[in-house]
């Protein structure tokens, strides 16, 4: 009998929880706790990417209130230095449309596409 080496769904969700919370732990404006409503005005989105390429955009400047721009910012960001495609619509998200399992598939795919990108720039660092 062989034991099975992927994590359940419940598992994958906490593990990628817990790195959203690493990553973010120094942008005293987000506090995640789920996939949904801690993701709402896009700064959560905007603060993973802005760890990841703190030169591409002032965290700072940004306004809880301008949910349209931080998520704007946040997926053409990930696009353009990560070439990662945005899988949500930002239009949709303004007005309400929050899909748990939608944030969890994006967060899923920008999560591998940093965390390759991490560790192919330390492997070039340490040649």
């Amino acid at each position: 009998m062989t034991a099975n080496l992927r994590p359940s769904y419940k598992e994958a969700q906490e593990r990628l929880l817990k790195w959203c919370q690493n990553v973010t732990r120094n942008y005293e404006s987000v506090k995640i706790r789920n996939f949904t409503s801690d993701f709402a005005d896009g700064l959560a989105f905007c603060a993973i990417v802005h760890h990841y390429f703190p030169d591409a955009f002032d965290f700072n400047q940004l306004n809880r209130n301008n949910k349209q721009n931080n998520f704007d910012l946040a997926f053409r960001t990930a696009e353009e230095k990560a070439q990662i495609h945005p899988l949500l619509d930002s239009d949709d998200l303004v007005n309400g449309a929050l899909d748990k399992k939608c944030v969890f598939t994006y967060l899923l795919t920008l999560y591998h596409g940093l965390k390759n990108r991490e560790s192919m720039a330390n492997k070039a660092f340490l040649k």
